[in-house]
C-alpha cells in the first residue's frame, strides 16, 4: 500500500500578488501656466507685428531701400570696430586693474578703487564729452625728457580726433566695470588651488596664469559677455560728439530725408544682428571654458526663459 505524499502536509497556497504603486503623470500647474503665459505673449507679438504692417505711416520700402545702404553699411563697420577696440583695451586695462586690486600692495590697491570708483561714478556720455573737449585744458600733448634729443609735442585737436576721444570714452570705461568683473573671477576660485600650486613649486606668475585664471574664466566670460554687448548699444552715445557710426548715420540720412522712424528702424535691426552674433560667439566661448564641469539640468534655464521649459513632473 502506497502511502501519498501529500497527506499530512499544509495545503500550499498561492501567494496573493501585491499591488506595486504605479506612477501616474499629472500635469503640473506650473506646466499650465507656461502654457498660458506662453500663448498670451505670442497673441501680443503677433498683433503687434499686424499693427506695425498695417500702419500706413511706417515706409517698409524706405526701410528696405536703407537696410543695405553703403552709408548704413560703413556705419555698422564703425561700430563694430569700435567696440572691438573698445573691449579689446578695456579688457586689458580691466586685467590689470584686477590685479592690482587683489595684490598686497595697499598703494596699487589704492590706485585701482580710485580709478574704478571714478570711472564708474561718472555717466560714460560725460565722459565722452570731456575727451572730446580735451583741447580746452591741455592744448597740446607732447614728450618732453630733459638732456636728450627727444622733445615732441602737437596739438591735442590734431590728437583727440571724434574716433580716438570716442574710443579713449569706451574703453577707459569699459576698463572700470570689467576690472570688477575679473576681480569677481578671481576671488571665486578656492584659495586651495593657489596653495597646492604653490606647494607644487609654481611662482606666483604661473599660479595666476596656469591655476587661477582658467578657472577664473567660467565666471568672467558671461558677465563680460554682456558688458559686450552693453558696449555695442553705448557707442550709439558717440554720435554727439560727431563720431558716425550706425546711429549717427541714420540721424544724419533722415535729417535730409526726414524718414526719422524709417532709418531708426533699419539701426535697430542692425544693432539686433549684431548683438545675436555676439551672443552666439558668446555662447562657444562659455562652452569651450565649461568643459569638463557639468551643469545641473534644473539649473540650465535662468529667469523667465524657465517659464517656458515645461517638465513633466512623476508622481506617485
Amino acid at each position: 500500500m502506497t502511502s501519498d505524499p501529500t497527506i499530512g502536509e499544509a495545503p500550499v497556497q498561492q501567494a496573493s500578488r501585491v499591488d506595486e504603486p504605479t506612477l501616474t503623470v499629472r500635469r503640473s500647474r506650473a506646466k499650465t501656466v507656461r502654457l498660458v503665459l506662453g500663448l498670451v505673449i505670442i497673441a501680443l507679438l503677433a498683433v503687434l507685428a499686424v499693427r506695425l504692417v498695417m500702419n500706413s505711416k511706417l515706409n517698409f520700402a524706405v526701410i528696405r531701400q536703407y537696410m543695405f545702404n553703403p552709408s548704413i553699411l560703413a556705419g555698422v563697420r564703425r561700430t563694430i570696430v569700435l567696440t572691438v577696440l573698445a573691449m579689446a583695451i578695456g579688457s586689458l586695462l580691466g586685467l590689470l586693474i584686477a590685479l592690482a586690486r587683489t595684490s598686497s600692495s595697499v598703494a596699487l590697491r589704492s590706485v585701482a578703487f580710485f580709478y574704478a570708483w571714478m570711472f564708474r561714478g561718472t555717466p560714460v556720455l560725460v565722459q565722452l564729452i570731456i575727451w572730446f573737449n580735451l583741447a580746452l585744458v591741455i592744448p597740446r600733448i607732447g614728450i618732453s625728457i630733459p638732456g636728450t634729443s627727444i622733445d615732441w609735442s602737437a596739438s591735442t585737436n590734431v590728437l583727440i580726433t571724434p574716433f580716438v576721444a570716442a574710443l579713449l570714452g569706451l574703453a577707459l570705461n569699459e576698463a572700470a566695470y570689467l576690472s570688477e568683473i575679473i576681480r569677481a573671477g578671481i576671488i571665486s576660485v578656492d584659495r586651495g588651488q593657489s596653495e597646492a600650486a604653490a606647494a607644487l613649486g609654481l611662482r606666483t606668475r604661473g599660479i595666476m596664469y596656469r591655476v587661477v585664471m582658467p578657472q577664473a574664466m567660467r565666471a568672467i566670460i558671461p558677465p563680460a559677455g554682456n558688458e559686450l554687448i552693453t558696449c555695442l548699444k553705448t557707442t550709439s552715445l558717440v554720435s554727439i560728439i560727431s563720431y558716425s557710426e550706425l546711429l549717427g548715420t541714420a540721424q544724419g540720412i533722415y535729417s535730409v530725408n526726414y524718414d526719422t522712424l524709417e532709418l531708426l528702424v533699419v539701426a535697430s535691426i542692425w544693432y539686433l544682428v549684431c548683438t545675436t552674433l555676439f551672443s552666439i560667439g558668446q555662447y562657444f566661448v562659455e562652452r569651450h571654458f565649461g568643459r569638463g564641469f557639468a551643469l545641473d539640468r534644473g539649473a540650465r534655464s535662468v529667469g523667465i526663459m524657465s517659464l517656458f521649459n515645461p517638465r513633466r513632473r512623476v508622481t506617485s
